[in-house]
């Protein structure tokens, strides 16, 4: 099959190649006359224009942030920047200038200055985990506000400025909790919510966490689990589990909403609390090396890796090819046992 250029269009039509090209990309004036006589030659060659020849064309360099939290002050960003890294090197020969921004993770403050600084850059898309409702929704607005393209990963805020979000269903994600929880925790045991958090009420991933959680075993007729909220205090977390399992001492299934399971398990550990049993979220060393001893029992994969990954190559791919951003992408969510644990960590 003929491939067809611009000039063999333009001589068959009897008119310029700049007019071809107005055509094509639907920019600048054009007679009725050039425009029917053009239109007319695609549609009988089913002429595609070549997406990688017009981003080169254009010579225009697209400048896409990605706001993370310090993966220096939690482990679990890190992966987030690897699958930064990987979508910088695929696209490495193309006019795109991709810049990785970090902010304290449990710093509102620091939030909204790394974003005040990406908006003085005016990039063409900011790529972001939006850890606080409230600050990312103005954070948004104020993008969106400038023309700039917003996207979202990891926690999903219900807002029409942000074009996409990559990542899982975390009301799902409690459910499938709370089905795991369930099957180890004998009736007549209490089960806890743990929040490792600064501020639940800002902290959006955690509130669906919990709301799936709770609703999944609401729905269950004949249970007689008790379902308990536990908010650890971040400046003397021993003290607030301690004061918590003297008033509360049925409490048998820890549900942590984090990655922080390991945190739970060491201060579990110095209570001589042996029979715990823990669900928590993803494959950071302690937890993995806990999940191996089994004072883990299961562990929710979240893919960070990859959710940046994807999130971050809609953008470019939006940019560069002119492909539409989809408005959700949601990932599996992989339940893993000390069984299973090898096969995620090899993939």
């Amino acid at each position: 099959m003929k491939k067809y250029t611009i000039k063999d269009i333009a001589e068959q039509a009897g008119v310029s190649k700049g007019t071809v090209d107005r055509v094509i990309h639907k920019r600048g004036k054009v007679s009725q006359k050039a425009l029917e006589k053009v239109t007319k030659i695609l549609e009988e060659i089913d002429y595609k224009p070549n997406p990688i020849a017009q981003s080169l064309k254009n010579n225009k360099v697209y400048l896409i942030c990605v706001v993370l939290p310090d993966p220096n002050e939690d482990n679990f960003w890190i992966p987030c920047v690897d699958g930064v890294n990987q979508a910088i090197e695929e696209f490495r020969s193309f006019l795109v200038d991709i810049k990785l921004f970090f902010y304290g993770p449990s710093s509102t403050q620091s939030f909204k200055e790394v974003n005040e600084q990406i908006l003085k850059l005016t990039p063409d898309a900011v790529l972001l985990s939006p850890l606080f409702q409230k600050e990312s929704i103005n954070a948004i607005k104020s993008f969106r506000s400038a023309g700039i393209v917003v996207s979202t990963f990891n926690s999903q805020i219900d807002l029409e400025q942000a074009v996409s979000f990559v990542g899982q269903d975390l009301y799902q994600s409690g459910r499938v909790a709370a089905k795991l929880m369930h099957t180890i925790v004998p009736d007549d045991h209490d089960i806890v919510i743990c929040h490792f958090s600064e501020s639940l009420s800002n902290a959006i991933h955690m509130q669906q966490k919990e709301k799936g959680f709770r609703d999944y075993f609401n729905g269950l007729k004949g249970a007689d689990h008790k379902i308990l909220t536990l908010s650890v205090d971040q400046a003397d977390p021993d003290q607030s589990l301690v004061n918590f399992l003297k008033s509360n001492n049925k409490a048998l299934g820890f549900f942590v909403t984090t990655s922080k399971s390991y945190n739970l398990v060491e201060m579990l550990q110095d209570q001589s609390h042996k029979d715990i049993k823990v669900i928590g979220y993803d494959l950071l060393d302690k937890n993995n090396d806990l999940l191996k001893k089994n004072k883990i029992s299961f562990l929710i994969h979240q893919s960070p890796k990859t959710q940046t990954y994807i999130g971050l190559t809609y953008l470019i791919e939006h940019f560069l090819f002119n492909k539409e951003i989809p408005n959700k992408k949601l990932l599996p969510i992989g339940i893993v046992n000390s069984e299973n644990l090898i096969t995620y960590l090899e993939s």
